[in-house]
Parts: structure tokens; C-alpha cells; sequence
């Protein structure tokens, strides 16, 4: 028989039964570090060169952390909820024309599949699971880039490298999905950036400038530096100091991609100690593999006072 006592403890415990799963999701939800950029115009600001630019990360491939493996939404998560980062991925095609995030002409080394991506419809390819970099099979799948692009409104920037996904259709997507402020594209040479600038002229472009004379075609093609951040090698060289300067002249921020080079050194410490050389030399943006672990060693370099810190910012996980 229920009194008014065993009534109310009853009705307490049953609110507590209620309220556990929803503080038990409280409790798993992270705080992820998000760039507060929405619009171009914001997005060009972001990247101008000043001298007291706030150093960037950007994830090669998304990332290749021990766990999570490269191209997909799991692993850009993974690295903001240690830093800010914006993100290199590669677009390639389907059999049925549907873009998705793969690195690779084949599937073999990053998924449970094999052979080549545009072999495969989309509907066969969401059946198999993604590889680590150490080959290890973990729960996550293959994202399309429609997928990533919502994922990465109000988080964070991409920036679609140049694979075998016709330029025309991904200046359409782009267009389409009016993804300017939050979606970038990786351009080899001038005449790439002029095509995509005469089809949008909002479009801010990761361009490669390797030389002087790569520089001077850019210029000639008269796409605005304003709408440019340079990527300008995979190592430090004194001799690109003078092209440093002249990018730096024009307001655009240096890029250097550690990928290939500096991530591959065996020592944790010989690393941090190269990833702070590329700053402390005068580049703006280390592109790593690794990119949690240059954000680890570049933190001291931070300026607190830069302009730029008003986009930087945290939300919550869901």
C-alpha cells in the first residue's frame, strides 16, 4: 500500500531514472575549439597576412592520428576538440557521381575494400569501414563531401584539394551549396584559379607558388591576393625568403606543409622543434599530418594580441 511518504520517494527516483540518460549525454558532450568565420569576406580577412597573424594548423588529409583515420568527419572532430584547425581533404568520384572524401585512386590502403573509388557506386562504397595509418580497421566510414560540408558550418574550413572530380562540377557544388565562407579550394597554377574565380568570384584559394616565376603568373592573371593564402613547400629554404616577402607584401599568408617532410622525423621533440622553426622563420601555416601534436608546439609562439582572435571560439559537441 502507498503512503504519501513511499509516493513522493517513488516519484523522486523515477525523475532520477529519467534524468540519467540525458545527464550521462551532458556529461560525454565535448567542448570543440571552432573558427567563427561566416562569410567571405570573413574568410579573406582570415587568412590576410599582418605581423601579428595568429599562427594556423591545418590537417593534411584531415589528419592521420593514431585511431582515426585520414578523410574523415570523425578525425577532424578528433583534432578540434584539442585545437583550432582547418582542414586539406581530397574529393574524388563515384561510379554514380557522387563525391566523396578518399585520398586515394584505389581503396585499398585507407578501407576494407579494393580497387579503384570510381569503380563503385556510392551505395557500395557506405558499406566499408576506414583503415588508421597503421592499417588497423576502426568503425568509421566514408564521408561524402555534401556530409563534410554541412558538418564543417560553424567549425571549421575545407579545403578541397584538386583530385579527379571535374573542376566545373565543383565550382558548382560550391555555388550551389553557397559553402564560400567555410569551403576553400587548392588551385596548382594560375590558369586553375582564374577558371574557378571566373565561375565565383567569392572563392578563396590555398594556391600553390613555389617560385618567383609562379608569383608573376598569378599576378598576370590578375585573381586578387586578398581571395589567396600560399602554399610555398614542404621545407623551410632560405632562398624562398624573398618570395615570402613579396607574399607577405601582397597581405597573403605562407603556407608550408610539414606532411612529407618534417612529420616523418622519429623523435617526437626533433619535430616541435621543426614545426616552431617553420613559424619562427616567417611561414604563417604549418599543414601536418600530425596536426594536434604542431599545434602542441607552436602554442607559445600564439600572439594574445592579435586582431584574429575574434575568430577563434568553442561550442559544444553534440
Amino acid at each position: 500500500m502507498f503512503t504519501i511518504n513511499s509516493l513522493a520517494r517513488f516519484l523522486l527516483l523515477l525523475s532520477l531514472l529519467i534524468a540519467f540518460p540525458f545527464t550521462q549525454l551532458k556529461a560525454q558532450s565535448k567542448t570543440l575549439h571552432v573558427l567563427k568565420i561566416s562569410s567571405s569576406k570573413e574568410l579573406f580577412d582570415f587568412f590576410r597576412f599582418s605581423e601579428n597573424s595568429i599562427p594556423l594548423i591545418s590537417g593534411h588529409r584531415g589528419g592521420m592520428e593514431k585511431g582515426y583515420p585520414e578523410n574523415s568527419i570523425e578525425t577532424l572532430e578528433h583534432t578540434l576538440r584539442t585545437t583550432p584547425a582547418f582542414f586539406e581533404v581530397d574529393p574524388r568520384l563515384t561510379k554514380d557521381s557522387v563525391i566523396v572524401l578518399m585520398h586515394d585512386e584505389t581503396l585499398d590502403r585507407t578501407t576494407t575494400g579494393s580497387g579503384k573509388v570510381s569503380d563503385f557506386t556510392w551505395e557500395e562504397l557506405k558499406k566499408l569501414k576506414l583503415k588508421d595509418k597503421e592499417g588497423k580497421v576502426t568503425n568509421f566510414r566514408i564521408p561524402t563531401l555534401e556530409e563534410a560540408i554541412t558538418w564543417s558550418k560553424g567549425k571549421t574550413i575545407l579545403n578541397l584539394d584538386r583530385k579527379d572530380v571535374p573542376p566545373a562540377m565543383i565550382a558548382r557544388l560550391l555555388r550551389e551549396s553557397k559553402a564560400e565562407a567555410h569551403v576553400m579550394l587548392t588551385v596548382h597554377n594560375a590558369q586553375q584559379a582564374r577558371f574557378h574565380y571566373e565561375q565565383n568570384n567569392k572563392v578563396m584559394f590555398s594556391a600553390h607558388v613555389l617560385s618567383k616565376e609562379a608569383f608573376l603568373e598569378y599576378e598576370k592573371a590578375g585573381i586578387p591576393w586578398s581571395q589567396m593564402m600560399a602554399y610555398i613547400g614542404p621545407t623551410y629554404k632560405s632562398e624562398n625568403q624573398g618570395l615570402l616577402d613579396l607574399l607577405h607584401a601582397r597581405g597573403v599568408m605562407c603556407m608550408i606543409s610539414a606532411a612529407p617532410t618534417y612529420d616523418k622525423l622519429p623523435d617526437k621533440t626533433e619535430r616541435q622543434n621543426a614545426y616552431r622553426a617553420i613559424i619562427t622563420s616567417g611561414a604563417n601555416i604549418i599543414e601536418s599530418d600530425l596536426p594536434i601534436e604542431a599545434a602542441e608546439a607552436i602554442k607559445p609562439l600564439i600572439s594574445a594580441q592579435s586582431k584574429k582572435a575574434q575568430y577563434f571560439g568553442k561550442v559544444i559537441a553534440k
